[in-house]
C-alpha cells in the first residue's frame, strides 16, 4: 500500500495558485508505534488561509500541503483511538498519517475524537469546527451585534460567511451578504436567510449595496477586502465594527502582504470620523477560552434547524489541486472539501 501526498512544488510567494504549484508524490503508508494510530483521510478541508501559509513560506517546497482533515482509525495502538473511529486531525493533503504520542501537533488544532451525535463527520472541518469558531468569535465576540443593526457579510456564502450571517440572524439584525453570482445570491436569501444580497461582480456594486442597506452598516466582516471593503466602508454609521477575517481579493501590486495595510490606509479618514472600530481576527485567539462554548452553542443550533450550511464537496483525492484553485477563484458554493475516501 501506498501513500499518497500532495506537495508544495515551488514556492508561490505573491500569486494565486496554479497546476504547477502541486505535484503528487507516493511514499510507504506509515506504521504506527506505541500509543499511535493510523488514521485514513477521509475529508480534506480546503480554506483560503492555506494560501497564506505557502505565501508567508510557513510551507517550503518538498512539504505536504497543509490542511485540516477528517479521518478514521484504522490501525490503533492506543486505548485512547479505537479502530473506526472519526477524528479531526492534521493528516494534510496525503491519504494517510499517524496521530498519538510523539506526533506533532498544531499549537490550536489539535486532534479530537468527533461525536457522532452532532452530526455527520465532515462537519467537524466547517460549521463546528475552525470555521464555526471563525465566525463565533469574529461576529459575536468582536463583532458585538445588537438586534435590529445591518451587518454585512462578504464572501457571504463561504465556509466562514455563511455562519456568518445565520448567527447575525440569531442575534435579530438585518443580514446583507456580498457574493459573485446570482446562484449564489439565491442560496443567501432562500437557503442561509439573508435580508439581502448583491454582487460584487457587476458595475453597480457601491449603488446595490446602498440600497441594501438604507440605515447603513454596523458591523462588517470582512473576508475578500479590495472594491468590497470600499463600497461597505462608504457606509459606515457612526461606532461601526470590522471583523478583517479574510482579504483574497486585496492584493495590490500582487502583494497580499501589503494588503491590509493599504485597505486600512484607504479609510483611515472615514474610520476616525466615524469611530468605526477595526478587530484583526486570529482564529487561534479564541480557541482556549471559546471553543467549548462555541461548540455547544452551535451544535445545538444546528440541531435545532437554525443554522444551515451547505458544503460544496469534491470527490477524489487527485482533485484536490483542481478544486483548491477553482475555490480561490470563487468557485466553490459553500465549504470546499475533499473526500479523499469512503466513510467505512
Amino acid at each position: 500500500m501506498t501513500n499518497r501526498q500532495w506537495i508544495l512544488a515551488d514556492a508561490p510567494i505573491e500569486r494565486m495558485p496554479t497546476a504547477a504549484n502541486f505535484a503528487l508524490r507516493e511514499s510507504p503508508v506509515p506504521v504506527p508505534g506505541p500509543e499511535q494510530a493510523l488514521a485514513r483521510t477521509v475529508y480534506i478541508s480546503l480554506d483560503p488561509y492555506q494560501w497564506g501559509y505557502k505565501a508567508r513560506g510557513l510551507e517550503k517546497p518538498g512539504d505536504v500541503l497543509h490542511a485540516r482533515t477528517v479521518a478514521q482509525i484504522e490501525v490503533s495502538n492506543s486505548p485512547e483511538w479505537q479502530s473506526g473511529d472519526f477524528v479531526h486531525c492534521l493528516n494534510g493533503w496525503a491519504e494517510y498519517g499517524l496521530i498519538g504520542e510523539g506526533v506533532p501537533e498544531h499549537a490550536y488544532m489539535k486532534t479530537r475524537r468527533l461525536d457522532p451525535t452532532q452530526g455527520r463527520p465532515s462537519l467537524a472541518l466547517g460549521v463546528l469546527g475552525m470555521n464555526g469558531l471563525t465566525a463565533y468569535a469574529g461576529l459575536l465576540v468582536q463583532g458585538r451585534p445588537q438586534p435590529g443593526e445591518t451587518v454585512v457579510v462578504s464572501a457571504a456564502t463561504g465556509g466562514v460567511g455563511q455562519i456568518v450571517g445565520q448567527l447575525a440572524k440569531i442575534r435579530g439584525c438585518r443580514v446583507v451578504g456580498i457574493v459573485s453570482t446570482p446562484e449564489k445570491m439565491r442560496v443567501a436569501r432562500e437557503e442561509l436567510g439573508y435580508d439581502a444580497a448583491v454582487s460584487h461582480r457587476g458595475p453597480t456594486l457601491a449603488e446595490d449595496l446602498a440600497a441594501a442597506c438604507p440605515d447603513g452598516v454596523d458591523v462588517y466582516f470582512e473576508n475578500v477586502g479590495g472594491k468590497l471593503f470600499d463600497a461597505t466602508a462608504a457606509l459606515f454609521n457612526r461606532n461601526a465594527r470590522m471583523t478583517i477575517c479574510g482579504l483574497i481579493g486585496e492584493r495590490p501590486e500582487g502583494s497580499s502582504a501589503k494588503g491590509k495595510e493599504a485597505l486600512l490606509a484607504r479609510s483611515a479618514e472615514l474610520r476616525a470620523a466615524r469611530n468605526v472600530t477595526v478587530h484583526e481576527h486570529f482564529v487561534g485567539d479564541f480557541v482556549d477560552s471559546h471553543f467549548d462554548t462555541f461548540l455547544a452553542d452551535v451544535s445545538r443550533w444546528y440541531a435545532e434547524g437554525k443554522i444551515h450550511y451547505r458544503e460544496d464537496i469534491r470527490d477524489g483525492f487527485e482533485n484536490a489541486p483542481a478544486a483548491y484553485i477553482d475555490m480561490m477563484q470563487g468557485g466553490n458554493l459553500g465549504k470546499t472539501i475533499i473526500r479523499a475516501s469512503a466513510e467505512a
